[in-house]
């Protein structure tokens, strides 16, 4: 027979010091495998919490106003340059085509159906989802967690939910702000550094965009919104380590909502291009 302590010896390979190398396998499944499903369980669950009675209002209000608070002036100085941005470079596109007639109906397109739900979707993800991720995770190294399911307190109806539903719904209002500053300032630079007409960039709205093109925008930015809310939730819930692993939550909570939304718009930009006919000129 093997001896025990021998075998046990070629299982654990001994680091100089003194500490056990863990198989690369685990850490792959661990991250392919046993990650997803513990979110997916999360996300289940947090789902089913949201019917729960009574919904936690006060604590909606409060972190729906605080995300305003740390995104809407953000997102107004950022949507200024995308919108200019957009608008020269398909301007100038246009323009060597021969169609600056459609210039301002063009930039509609480009900034409503993709550049507003994700840079509402950047900011939520990287102000509200950052914050949102510190607080649960410092409320879990300090144990108030675990404090509250002692209690019979559910911490997914009592914190993640109504976090969640905030950054959801802040996400609407500030896609629609990010569509009007991001065209005005298309609108502008259009006017003053390229030549182009007033009236035929606004007269050219309706050429090419279409009202479920605003829809649009607004599923993904709400999409966007309830993504950002879970993957922080999930993240700081699950921050071990102390003060550091709570920043380590943080850093992965920023890059894995990257990663989904850039993900996720792209499958809503198919499947809408699928189902909606483009409008013609």
């Amino acid at each position: 027979m093997t001896d025990p302590t021998r075998r046990e010896g070629e299982v654990k390979r001994r680091t100089r010091g003194g500490g056990t190398l863990r198989p690369v396998g685990d850490g792959f499944v661990n991250i392919a495998v046993k990650e997803p499903g513990r979110f997916f369980a999360l996300c289940l669950d947090t789902f089913r919490a949201m019917f729960k009675l009574p919904f936690q209002w006060r604590e909606f209000i409060q972190q729906a106003w605080f995300i305003v608070g740390v995104t809407v002036i953000p997102t107004a100085l950022v949507a200024i340059p995308f919108g200019a941005v957009l608008a020269l470079q398909v301007g100038g596109l246009i323009r060597q085509f021969g169609a600056q007639s459609f210039t301002g109906s063009a930039s509609v397109v480009a900034i409503v159906r993709e550049a507003s739900p994700i840079v509402t979707a950047l900011l939520i993800a990287g102000a509200a989802g950052s914050a949102m991720c510190a607080d649960l995770g410092s409320r879990k190294i300090r144990e108030e967690i675990d404090a509250m399911e002692v209690l019979g307190i559910n911490p997914l109806h009592r914190l993640v939910v109504p976090r969640m539903l905030a950054c959801a719904f802040v996400a609407l209002f500030l896609n629609g702000l990010v569509s009007v500053v991001g065209i005005s300032g298309g609108y502008v630079f259009n006017v003053m550094l390229q030549g182009g007409t007033p009236g035929a960039y606004i007269a050219s709205f309706n050429a090419i965009a279409q009202l479920p093109d605003l829809y649009q925008a607004e599923v993904k930015a709400f999409i966007f919104g309830i993504t950002a809310g879970l993957v922080a939730a999930y993240k700081g819930l699950n921050a071990k380590g102390g003060p550091k692993g709570v920043g380590d939550a943080v850093n992965q909570t920023v890059v894995i909502t990257f990663m989904l939304l850039f993900l996720e718009n792209f499958l809503l930009s198919v499947v809408y291009s699928l189902l909606i006919p483009q409008k013609g000129m």
